[in-house]
């Protein structure tokens, strides 16, 4: 089963603001240990919304683009980590255990979603297609 750890952006974040060589000891350690225990699949921060942007989409086919930054810092993500474990369990205690993400120690947030496999679809022409081209785990 697949889950990613959405840490959700602050201020901090959203500002640039770089985490402090103590919050990337203890984030690289946490995430070093999730990899020797072979759950660890991909994780990584995200820069401030200003340098990313989103497709609308509308009904009719219509989709515009909008250029960040955005303004919710509470509907936007600053990183995330993906791991590959057993069971809802197993998530949840990896993830009680995941270090605070705030840059300065305060308030923070981190939401765990669970990623759908193909199966999940049922069987169809179309995830079967999916099937020949995504990756593993998918």
């Amino acid at each position: 089963m697949r889950f990613i750890i959405l840490v959700k952006a602050t201020a901090d974040s959203e500002a640039g603001r770089m985490p402090s060589e103590r919050l990337l000891a203890e984030m690289g350690a946490f995430h070093e240990e999730m990899a020797k225990a072979g759950v660890l699949v991909d994780g990584s921060g995200l820069k401030p919304s200003r340098t990313g942007w989103r497709i609308r989409y509308g009904r009719n086919g219509a989709r515009s683009f909008v250029d960040g930054p955005f303004t919710e810092t509470k509907e936007l993500v600053a990183g995330y980590t993906i791991i590959d474990v057993k069971s809802r369990e197993e998530a949840l205690v990896w993830t009680k255990r995941f270090p605070n993400p705030a840059i300065d120690g305060g308030d923070a947030e981190i939401e765990v979603r669970e990623f759908f496999a193909l199966e999940d679809f049922g069987a169809s022409p179309a995830v079967e297609r999916m099937k020949t081209f995504m990756k593993e785990g998918a």
